[in-house]
C-alpha cells in the first residue's frame, strides 16, 4: 500500500516532485511490510504446532518418521474424502442417480482388507526400526541417575562420586508478576546436568515421591519417573549447546517449577567440569567435620532457604501455602524437633523430607537461619556434626 499526504493530493506536484513522492512512499511501504513480516514471523514461531525437529540424529529420525506417517494419513484423508464428496455430488438423487444393489462382493471385501493391511505394514516397518533404536540403551559411555523430587531433580554420575540437585532459579518477582519475565522464564536452574558431545549418555530415571517425567524435546528424550521403578533412555549430542526441558507429568502444585537444563560440552571442557565437581565433593566432606560461626551459618542458611523453602513459606517467612515461620512453635521450640521436621518432613503434606536432599552443612545452616531470622532471635545454632549425630539417633 502507498501512503500520500492530504496536501500532495490537493495540489499537483512537479514532475520530479511526483517521482520523489512515489519513491518515498514505496520505501516507507517496504519498510513497514518488512517490520510487519518480522512481527508475523515471531508470532508464527510462537504458534508452531508441529513437533520439535531436535538436534540429535535420533531426534531427526523421529521427526522424519512423524512426517512420513503424517503424509500417509493426509493422503488417506484426501482419497477417502475425495471419493465421498465425488459420490455425493455426482450420484445424488437430483441428477437421477439410482443406488446400485449388491451383496457380499468378494472383490470389495478383499480390497478393503488388503489395502489397509499394506498401508499398516508400510507404516510399521520404519516405525519398528526407529523404536528399536530409541530403546537400545546398551554400550553407554556415561550413566547418569536422575531422581525426581517435588519439585527438583537430582543427578548422580554413576562411578564418578558426583551428585547434586538442580533447582529452579527464576526470581519470585518474575513468578508473581512483580518484574518482567526473563528470556528463559521457568527454564533456568542453578545446576544444569552436563554431558560431553559425541558420547552415548544413558539416563536412569526414577522418582522419590510421586510420578514425574524427564523431558528434553531437543534431544528427543522423554521418560516417566516412577517411584520404585527405573526407566532408561539415551542420547548422543553432536554439537555443544544448552538444551532446556520440563517435567511433563502433573506432579503437584509446583509442577511447572521443575525445569531441566542440559549443557552439552566438548570432551575437554566436560572433563574439566567433572574434576571441579569432584574437588567440590572432597571439600564438602572435609567441611562436614568443621565448625562454623553464627554469621557463616546464617548467610549459608539464607541461600538454602531461598532455594528450597521460599516457594512454600515466602521470602520473609510468611506467605505461600506453608504456615508462617515467624514465632511458630517449630522455629521457636526445641531445636532438635525443628531438625527432625527438616530431616523427615510431614507425610501427606507439602513439607518434604530434606534429610537426603540437603547435606549436613546445609541442614545445620537452614535450621540456624530460620531460628534467628524475621525476629525469631532464638540465638541457638547447629553444627554439621550435630546433624550427623541426630541422624544416627533416629
Amino acid at each position: 500500500m502507498l501512503f500520500f499526504s492530504k496536501q500532495s493530493v490537493k495540489r499537483p506536484l512537479s514532475k520530479f516532485g511526483s517521482v520523489f513522492a512515489l519513491l518515498s512512499s514505496l520505501v516507507l511501504s517496504m519498510r513497514s511490510f518488512a517490520a510487519d513480516s518480522e512481527v508475523a514471523a515471531g508470532e508464527a514461531q510462537r504458534w508452531v504446532t508441529n513437533m520439535t525437529q531436535g538436534v540429535t540424529a535420533i531426534s531427526h529420525e523421529i521427526y522424519d518418521l512423524h512426517m512420513l506417517i503424517f503424509m500417509i494419513c493426509v493422503a488417506i484423508g484426501v482419497v477417502v474424502f475425495g471419493v465421498m464428496f465425488y459420490s455425493m455430488i455426482m450420484h445424488r438423487k437430483s441428477v437421477g442417480a439410482v443406488a446400485s444393489k449388491f451383496h457380499e462382493s468378494t472383490l470389495v471385501e478383499l480390497a478393503w482388507t488388503i489395502i489397509p493391511a499394506v498401508i499398516l505394514i508400510a507404516m510399521a516397518v520404519p516405525a519398528t526400526s526407529t523404536l528399536i533404536k530409541i530403546y537400545d540403551t546398551s554400550d553407554a559411555d556415561i550413566d547418569i541417575k536422575v531422581v525426581g523430587y517435588q519439585w527438583k531433580w537430582q543427578y548422580e554420575y554413576l562411578g564418578e562420586d558426583v551428585t547434586f540437585f538442580s533447582n529452579l532459579t527464576t526470581p519470585q518477582d518474575e513468578i508473581y508478576g512483580r518484574a518482567p519475565k526473563g528470556e528463559h522464564y521457568l527454564l533456568e536452574v542453578d545446576e544444569p546436568v552436563v554431558i560431553p558431545i559425541n558420547k552415548k549418555v544413558r539416563f536412569l530415571i526414577t522418582a522419590n515421591d510421586v510420578l514425574h517425567a524427564w523431558w528434553v524435546p531437543a534431544l528427543a528424550v522423554k521418560r516417566d519417573a516412577i517411584p520404585g521403578y527405573i526407566n532408561d533412555v539415551w542420547t548422543i549430542v553432536d554439537e555443544p549447546g544448552i538444551y532446556r526441558g520440563q517435567c511433563a507429568e502433573l506432579c503437584g502444585k509446583s509442577h511447572g517449577f521443575m525445569p531441566i537444563v542440559v549443557h552439552a560440552m566438548e570432551e575437554v571442557d566436560y572433563q574439566y567440569w567433572l574434576e571441579g565437581k569432584k574437588i567440590q565433593a572432597e571439600e564438602l566432606k572435609l567441611a562436614m567435620s568443621q565448625s562454623f560461626s553464627m554469621d557463616e551459618l546464617y548467610a549459608r542458611g539464607e541461600q538454602v532457604y531461598q532455594t528450597n523453602c521460599v516457594a512454600c513459606h515466602g521470602p520473609a517467612g510468611a506467605g505461600g501455602i506453608g504456615p508462617s515461620l515467624i514465632g511458630s512453635s517449630i522455629t521457636t521450640g526445641p531445636i532438635n524437633g525443628h531438625l527432625s521436621l527438616m530431616i523427615n518432613g510431614v507425610q501427606g503434606s507439602a513439607m518434604q523430607a530434606f534429610g537426603e536432599q540437603l547435606n549436613n552443612i546445609d541442614l545445620a545452616a537452614v535450621v540456624t537461619y530460620k531460628r534467628n531470622a524475621w525476629g525469631n532471635n532464638m540465638g541457638d545454632m547447629l553444627q554439621p556434626v550435630d546433624v550427623l549425630n541426630h541422624k544416627r539417633s533416629l
